[in-house]
């Protein structure tokens, strides 16, 4: 999911009207000073309308707060507000003596003439060719082996079947207000050559606010995604999620952040597996120029809504990715990802009477060449192990895509 943005364009203004506020401040008071600073933060969070609140707030309490001012006819210029923004810069030049670096910003707003909001918005779109050697997630175990009470054939249909496959990616981000909702969509499918039974499609789309609780950017989001399979819809997923970066100061200039998830499934095409999962997850973050690293852990509780096989489930999410820019044009990426579930009964008494425990890895390589300025060929890797005490379902599957890749600035 893509976080809402204020414009580059005012954060460059925002910026230079930092460097050059110092010779137009004046001491104010701390309440105020906080204030101003939420101001700042909703600016970030592309809250433009929570800032312009703010900053009124500010000057109503401390009228000679140059920066507040200057602020407040940069935001109303951006918002296409011209005549308003006009009176704060008259207002600016006339009480504060702004300095040469000031002046050029007004000058420059003027000449763009404030013109109407604009919102933001970001597009990707990608096609590629690919080859998956266990589509169909078939087993290796042999009829003595299942876990079954009796031994069993395992028809050719359940073992691994290899096959190509053709697939396509939109997504598409905008803001919707001046405040900072924002709207995103994803379409994805695959299409095999051979194995039609498991072509999938999927959409999804939903909405992300961002708000202020106390010193925290609190970013709320809901989502809702359809999923059909073989040419038939077959899941429906409701998710709400909220996350917020930890206030903790770090070394090297590390970050976090901690989100929890509550996710609706239904099936369409399966009985008794309709769940609700519940996960708490934390994040770490490193970035710089060339490079870029997370690190997360989390929780998660799985509610079936009706007897499903297994009945509830808990466990533990981990991942681990690394990007580095390997040369002017080319990237690399490492993703590695472990998935853990412990169901709470046994799987199928009579049948299979094991309590399922579920452990699946998943690594990722990928190489992307930038070939234009918004164009990428992306070669990608994914090896996938599905290990578990029930033979019947582990599996190991091996994927390669090569993708031509379009973004949007």
């Amino acid at each position: 999911m893509m976080l809402a943005r204020f414009s580059l364009r005012l954060l460059c203004w925002v910026l230079l009207a930092a460097l050059c506020r110092p010779a137009m401040a004046q001491p104010v008071a701390e309440d105020t000073q906080e204030d101003y600073r939420k101001a700042l933060q909703s600016i970030a969070d592309g809250r433009k309308a929570d800032a312009i609140e703010l900053l009124e707030r500010v000057i109503r309490k401390e009228a000679k707060h140059a920066g507040a001012w200057l602020d407040l006819a940069l935001i109303r210029c951006a918002l296409g507000q011209r005549d308003e923004a006009e009176r704060l810069f008259v207002h600016i030049e006339q009480n504060f003596d702004p300095p040469p670096g000031i002046t050029d910003l007004i000058a420059e707003s003027r000449l763009t003439g404030c013109r109407q909001w604009q919102p933001l918005g970001q597009a990707s779109f990608s096609v590629g060719r690919g080859m998956a050697q266990n589509v169909n997630q078939g087993t290796k175990a042999n009829g003595t082996d299942l876990g079954l009470p009796v031994e069993l054939p395992v028809l050719d249909e359940f073992r691994p079947t290899h096959d190509q496959f053709n697939a396509v990616t939109l997504d598409v981000a905008r803001e919707l207000t001046g405040n900072g909702i924002m709207g995103f969509a994803q379409i994805q499918g695959r299409r095999y050559d051979r194995l039609r039974d498991y072509d999938t499609a999927s959409l999804f789309g939903g909405l992300e606010q961002a708000w202020q609780w106390g010193r925290q950017t609190v970013r709320g989001s809901a989502l809702l995604g359809l999923v059909t399979l073989g040419g038939h819809l077959y899941q429906r997923q409701t998710q709400f999620q909220l996350r917020t970066a930890l206030p903790w100061t770090l070394p090297y200039g590390l970050k976090t952040q901690v989100s929890a998830n509550v996710n609706i499934q239904k099936y369409l095409t399966l009985q008794n597996f309709d769940a609700k999962t519940v996960e708490l997850r934390s994040q770490l973050f490193y970035r710089n120029d060339s490079s870029y690293a997370s690190a997360g852990i989390g929780y998660a509780l799985d509610r079936a809504d009706a007897d499903r096989p297994g009945g509830d489930r808990s466990g533990w999410y981990s991942n681990l990715l690394v990007r580095h820019q390997l040369t002017r044009d080319l990237t690399g990426e490492l993703g590695a990802s472990r998935q853990t579930w412990n169901n709470d009964t046994e799987y199928s008494p009579g049948l299979i009477d094991i309590v399922r425990k579920q452990r699946t890895s998943a690594l990722r390589t990928m190489l992307s060449y930038a070939v234009g300025r918004n164009h990428s060929l992306v070669l990608e890797g994914r090896f996938i192990r599905n290990s578990e005490n029930i033979p019947l379902f582990q599996y190991n599957d091996r994927q390669v895509q090569l993708s031509w890749q379009w973004q949007s600035q």
